[in-house]
């Protein structure tokens, strides 16, 4: 089960730098961004790449506390 534990371990590490990556490409939006309809529509495409990213960091604790569990 120690393999499970460190392949949990390696998407939720993806997952969270993923998560970062969200945060700076939001910053970058709303310096880019002139007005409000401007901001939406950019933010209207990293809320899914945000949305995916933390299902896979949950994920990724899934198969952790799965692997604690079962070793």
């Amino acid at each position: 089960m120690d393999l499970l534990i460190w392949i949990g371990a390696a998407i939720t590490a993806i997952g969270v730098c993923g998560l970062l990556w969200t945060v700076v490409l939001v910053r970058a939006a709303k310096k880019a961004a002139t007005n409000d309809d401007d901001l939406r529509k950019r933010l209207g495409k990293v809320i899914p790449i945000n949305l995916g990213m933390l299902l896979l960091s949950v994920m990724g604790l899934m198969a952790v506390i799965l692997g604690i569990s079962l070793g």
